[in-house]
């Protein structure tokens, strides 16, 4: 690492996250990037920032908040925070309010919308959008976890929970609602077969897949007395041109 990790973080020298071809998902994380974002936390030392008279916050020193955007995105006021050591790629536009952390990578021409968290070192592709509400996960410890990815051009509905390292492959939509972690079952309505994944190796939603949230019953005869069911997620198709209209952005809020 570098002296100045969160110069080559924001400008992209540097990732936690990286594709690797040779490996099975097509991702690897660079723990020596997380190591060093951890020893920033060592620095107990905190400041107070105060851009106006009627706004200030207080963090530790050592993680101050980004204040130079590059050229090409937009950061809407209205209570959003973005982290040093955030990459923001040109063309992205962030709704207020949302929080997006340190190490995060969010690719060029991406939508994130009000309400939106995005965790430490996770990684959004490039032409993504996050709907209102979303939740992406980030981990730190340990270093060689993997954080949530979201891959180019997906498309997360409102109110949607990505977690402990869920991957979600380039083009799939996920409709409001749905909730995946790592060991979360999803069912493949058109192949006929049940994903899932560990806390080692967790959950890869497939390219192009259309999601939604659903429900399974749960075993015994308690579970059935009392018609219990817990929440799952169901693939009912891939992306076809209705779905393209269905979730197409105007350039304009761009």
């Amino acid at each position: 690492m570098t002296s100045d990790l969160f110069a080559d973080l924001e400008s992209g020298r540097v990732r936690a996250v990286l594709p690797d071809p040779s490996a099975a998902d097509g991702w690897r994380v660079d723990s020596a990037v997380k190591e060093a974002i951890l020893d920033r936390f060592r620095d107990r030392r905190e400041r107070t920032w105060s851009p106006a008279e009627t706004f200030a916050f207080v963090d530790r020193e050592s993680l101050a908040p980004s204040t130079h955007l590059p050229d090409g995105v937009r950061v809407v006021p209205g209570g959003t925070s973005i982290r040093g050591g955030t990459y923001l790629g040109s063309g992205v536009v962030v709704m207020p309010p949302s929080y997006v952390n340190v190490g995060a990578w969010i690719g060029p021409g991406t939508m994130v919308d009000s309400h939106v968290l995005v965790g430490s070192c996770a990684r959004v592709g490039a032409g993504v959008h996050l709907s209102a509400g979303v939740v992406i996960g980030g981990v730190l410890e340990p270093p060689g976890a993997r954080p949530v990815i979201v891959e180019d051009d997906a498309f997360v509905g409102a109110g949607c929970i990505l977690l402990e390292g869920v991957l979600v492959k380039r083009g799939a939509v996920l409709a409001a609602g749905v909730t995946l972690t790592a060991t979360t079952r999803l069912y493949d309505l058109g192949e006929e077969r049940v994903l899932t994944g560990t806390m080692d190796a967790p959950l890869v939603v497939p390219a192009g897949s259309v999601v939604i949230p659903g429900t399974r019953p749960l075993a015994g005869a308690f579970a059935a007395e009392h018609g219990l069911a817990a929440t799952t997620a169901i693939i009912v198709k891939r992306r076809d041109a209705g779905t393209n209209a269905r979730t197409a952005l105007e350039g304009a809020l761009r």
